[in-house]
């Protein structure tokens, strides 16, 4: 009889992981996973960096402008809205995209793109001269990418939006020699001093990002870490994990089946404002129940949602 307990405890736990332990199923992660997929891509055909989920103060309106990805090599930065759509879209008379169909069947109006890309280019251009950057001329560019295959329309766009279709054409390129269609799509800037380069790379490691936890299943969700929920002993043990000290977590399980509580291991590293957006070398360890809870406050969604830390791979944090 005992065996067969034990055989049903087993089942159940499989069962569970495997079909009714998706607690990030109704997440919208597609979105932040395709901006980290347009900036890995675009690292590999171009070199240089791609920095991802930035918040850019914008003093004219003392808020934060978002940005999805600012791509900066010798020769320029780029800024790059990434419109993961799924659906046909058409263009109305004042710019905006409708996108109809889709995933969910439903009609979404987004406000111009190319319009909005260009206004976050202009507020991080004012964050860079106001931290000692000046760029030059021709050295700051947009585009919005479209990378999702599902993407339909009829309208022709302007060569600052690189659809579907262009960007599966990019290819890898050679410093020195850039073909006629990727100069267009992403190389008009004169090459940059080393000095200001650095420097530049330094101001956009150390600039305000989103908050990210990073799933077992490789998806990302970009948002705001807002407090750890769980026994008052595993609490309490997370404690020091604060944005002010604390830049990344690591999530590690130590035991597997049986009928006493998985534990999950817990690494730590303590922020380094000294380096560009790396850790220092001290980290603490801790061991907390995997029924521990991450509140978690997605970007561009109005409801909080609470991960279990089982579920995760790292928590990063911004300054």
């Amino acid at each position: 009889m005992w065996m067969e307990i034990i055989c049903g405890i087993v089942i159940y736990q499989l069962v569970r992981r495997f079909f009714y332990d998706d607690e990030f199923s109704d997440v919208e992660t597609s979105d932040s996973t395709a901006l980290f997929s347009v900036a890995h891509r675009l690292e590999k055909l171009y070199g240089g960096k791609a920095y991802v989920g930035l918040r850019i103060p914008d003093a004219d309106t003392a808020s934060r402008q978002d940005i999805d990805v600012v791509l900066v090599t010798k020769g320029e930065i780029v800024v790059i809205a990434v419109k993961n759509l799924s659906g046909i879209v058409t263009v109305t008379s004042d710019g905006s995209w409708v996108c109809e169909g889709g995933k969910h069947h439903t009609t979404e109006t987004f406000p111009d793109p190319l319009a909005e890309v260009k206004k976050q280019a202009s507020v991080l251009e004012s964050y860079l001269e106001q931290r000692g950057v000046t760029l030059l001329e021709g050295n700051l560019s947009c585009k919005v990418v479209i990378p999702n295959p599902s993407f339909r329309t009829i309208h022709a766009f302007p060569s600052e939006v690189i659809t579907y279709e262009d960007w599966q054409q990019l290819k890898p390129v050679s410093k020195s020699k850039l073909s006629g269609w990727v100069k267009g799509a992403f190389s008009t800037g004169k090459e940059m001093q080393e000095s200001s380069h650095q420097k530049l790379n330094f101001i956009l490691g150390t600039a305000p990002t989103w908050d990210r936890v990073e799933l077992k299943s490789s998806k990302i969700v970009l948002g705001e870490f807002l407090e750890f929920k769980g026994k008052q002993e595993d609490t309490l043990a997370l404690r020091n994990i604060k944005r002010s000290k604390v830049d990344r977590v690591s999530i590690q399980k130590t035991s597997m089946f049986g009928l006493a509580p998985s534990r999950l291991q817990i690494l730590y590293s303590y922020r380094d404002y000294r380096s560009e957006g790396s850790s220092g070398a001290e980290s603490k360890e801790v061991t907390v129940r995997s029924s521990t809870e991450v509140l978690f406050q997605p970007r561009d969604s109005t409801k909080m949602k609470k991960f279990k830390l089982s579920s995760l791979v790292s928590i990063s944090l911004s300054a």
